[in-house]
């Protein structure tokens, strides 16, 4: 008897041994690749530069496949992450069963485990992205009982050839349908790729974003999670562009998740919703109204944010998006439904409301508070995030604004409403503090701000050092005015980070 949690779970480990992912044991994995012929087991882990690496293995006896599940094997560290000494850099990588999926691609039956880094001294390496975010996640539920939930918005163009038909007209692409929007049955093909390896998808649609360049089309689409566990919402986004790009590549066209691929046109942004949860109830909403629990973390983000740009906009065209009218944020302030601010409070469903029965006289008349639906929004993070530690770095902010003495005071001096280029809001914006304008100084926030992250032992010393000097090597202060008008440069640049 299936239980109800695995009967509709489109993750097939999942509906074979009838339990959820969180659940999955070395017997498990064990008993799925015997019995349902598994040929290959890749373990995949993130290196430095964010994209997942392969150690393929071919299973040649259950002694074998015992082995390798249970000892995990040696990698080269200095070859993943740039801030790793050569003369020190055996690592072990050890599976997650938790993360063990059905490669969805694969010619021969494979079984995919993301894995954990594991130092000399059969411990985890301290300043492993993956390992800062559980240590994060771990730090707040320790100060505060609360948990950490997340989850993406996942923006990308896909990029193509013009057939010339159904033209869709330009900047005009949101939620447009085929045949206007060409590229759906990629996006609902990578949409169930992403499930089945546990991806918790809310939807996925067109996006403004459509325009031409000579003869390519430049098509924006966007897939949305769900909220949950800030350690899985890592994983699934990190799986879901891998899945996205293979997709693109059997269809031979290119996706990419670039800040911006030129100016005037709506760039793409990772969009991160954020909770705090306890014993099952959302602390971000209070008697159907925002909570002074959410006011603290977004009193955090906000102080944080100058620092947190070093994780989640790490190339250079990342500034070239975050600019004034293009619906995303410059000053440090948040708001109601404004998506100029840095942290928006998304419509929500709060208060006793009965929509559906409005559009459907049948139903029964039933008032539901949907409240615990409710996140904030931080904006300002694009495709080129180091995505664990983009949310190791929300979870701190998060936790830095509930431990914030002044931190509600705080809060209330940057709120701007629903319109901040409203005339009532015009001198409060002229006093706002404002978002770093390059790499260059986006690692010199980061060493202002090094201490908050550092705290408790979540950041170490060695990660943020070797986020300042990559940071750094971009060499792109005033970038922006001086190749300002030039075409040429422009898009070389584009084309320099078009896969971040």
């Amino acid at each position: 008897m299936k239980s109800l949690e695995t009967l509709l779970n489109p993750n097939p480990l999942s509906v074979y041994l009838n339990k959820p992912s969180r659940d999955f044991t070395k017997s498990d994995i064990i008993r799925y690749i015997e019995n349902n012929g598994i040929q290959m087991v890749n373990f995949r882990y993130v290196g430095g530069d964010g994209r997942l690496k392969t150690l393929n293995f071919i299973i040649n006896s259950k002694n074998h496949l015992d082995g390798f599940l249970s000892s995990g094997e040696r990698v080269d560290g200095s070859s993943l992450f740039a801030y790793i000494e050569t003369g020190s850099s055996d690592l072990y990588v050890v599976p997650r069963f938790r993360t063990a999926y059905l490669n969805p691609f694969a010619e021969i039956p494979t079984l995919d485990i993301l894995c954990s880094y594991i130092n000399k001294d059969g411990m985890p390496l301290t300043s492993s992205p993956e390992y800062v975010l559980r240590k994060a996640q771990k730090t707040l539920m320790e100060k505060t009982n609360f948990s950490f939930e997340a989850m993406g918005e996942l923006e990308y163009y896909i990029i193509h050839e013009d057939n010339g038909l159904f033209p869709a007209h330009d900047q005009k692409g949101y939620h447009e349908s085929m045949p206007f929007a060409k590229w759906e049955r990629l996006r609902v093909e990578a949409m169930q790729a992403i499930a089945s390896t546990g991806g918790l998808i809310k939807y996925g649609h067109s996006e403004v974003g459509n325009f031409h360049i000579e003869n390519m089309v430049y098509e924006q689409n966007e897939i949305e999670f769900l909220p949950t566990n800030v350690e899985d919402a890592a994983d699934q986004l990190v799986i879901a562009k891998w899945i996205l790009r293979m997709i693109a590549y059997k269809y031979g066209v290119t996706i990419s998740f670039a800040p911006k691929i030129t100016i005037g046109k709506a760039g793409s942004g990772l969009h991160i919703h954020t909770r705090l949860m306890q014993d099952g109830n959302n602390l971000m909403v209070d008697n159907g109204k925002l909570s002074d629990v959410a006011k603290r973390v977004i009193a955090g983000y906000l102080q944080c944010a100058p620092s947190l740009t070093a994780f989640g906009n790490t190339i250079p065209t990342s500034y070239f998006r975050l600019v004034p009218h293009q619906e995303a944020p410059t000053n440090i302030c948040w708001g109601d439904r404004n998506r100029s601010v840095l942290v928006r409070v998304p419509l929500g469903w709060t208060g006793n409301k009965n929509m559906l029965k409005s559009v459907n006289p049948l139903e029964q008349e039933e008032l539901k508070d949907y409240s615990e639906k409710q996140t904030v929004e931080f904006r300002c993070p694009d495709g080129s995030a180091d995505i664990y530690l983009l949310l190791a770095g929300l979870c701190v902010a998060a936790r830095h604004g509930l431990e914030m003495e002044n931190a509600i005071e705080f809060a209330n001096k940057a709120y701007v409403g629903v319109n901040i280029f409203k005339e009532e809001y015009k001198e409060l914006c002229g006093n706002l503090d404002h978002l770093p304008v390059s790499c260059f100084e986006s690692a010199d926030c980061l060493k202002k701000q090094a201490d908050i992250y550092m705290k408790y032992d979540v950041f170490t010393q060695d990660l943020i050092n070797g986020m300042y000097k990559e940071l750094k090597s971009h060499n792109d202060h005033g970038l922006m005015e001086k190749i300002s008008g030039n075409y040429v440069e422009l898009i070389a640049l584009v084309n320099k980070h078009l896969h971040c």
